[in-house]
């Protein structure tokens, strides 16, 4: 979303798929990536070093889209990105619960996260239906999984993140990710995307978790 889990990509750790996408510009620079662990984020920096383990609390930026097919193309309305981005910060919400704080100032104990969505590959909930429910079609989707990472129909998201200490702006963790959606999420046009936020949320908690010895 990052060693993540700070050596074996706890935030994200389980969505990786062969590194796809190129830079979008969002990160401001761009560290030496290594290649992530094999079940883990696509591409991965962290600051030698670093300890998030100070971190008590957590301030997110705003989700941003650096989108690389056109909302047109894609047929996304900007109702649709804004729902996209309440998503994002719901998600978080519900996954930091009262152990991290969500809070909107800067601080020493708190841990900023900027994240944005890189491409978003809308979920096609007819061929899903149809990959799911009957035989010849589930076939071909499994075919289309071993050899892609993704189930036909279902969509996904690209993003890419960065942990800094919310005082200096110092980058502690950088990476860049592609989640493939579920067969489930495929039924809805974004269903990709919004379990994709879910499951990067839910590996933060499992980072910071793992930072402060609480697993």
């Amino acid at each position: 979303m990052t060693g993540l889990i700070l050596l074996a990509c706890g935030m994200l750790i389980g969505c990786a798929s062969p590194p796809k996408e190129t830079p979008s510009g969002f990160l401001r620079n761009y560290p030496q990536f290594q290649p992530g662990p094999s079940d883990g984020v696509d591409q991965l920096y962290t600051k030698p070093g670093m300890d998030l383990s100070k971190y008590r609390r957590v301030m997110v930026d705003e989700a941003q889209f650096y989108l690389k097919k056109s909302a047109v193309e894609q047929g996304l309305q900007a109702s649709e990105l804004k729902e996209l981005s309440d998503t994002f910060h719901r998600a978080i919400f519900e996954a930091l619960g009262n152990a991290y704080p969500l809070v909107s100032e800067p601080g020493a104990d708190v841990l900023r996260i900027r994240l944005a969505v890189t491409d978003i590959e809308t979920s096609n909930p007819a061929m899903s239906g149809i990959t799911t429910v009957l035989p010849v079609g589930l076939a071909v989707s499994v075919a289309k999984k071993a050899t892609t990472g993704s189930y036909s129909g279902v969509g996904g998201a690209s993003m890419e993140v960065e942990f800094l200490d919310s005082m200096t702006n110092e980058r502690l963790v950088a990476a860049i990710d592609t989640f493939n959606g579920s067969k489930m999420s495929g039924f809805s046009k974004l269903g990709a995307t919004k379990e994709a936020f879910e499951f990067w949320a839910k590996r933060l908690r499992v980072t910071l978790d793992k930072a402060h010895g609480s697993m």
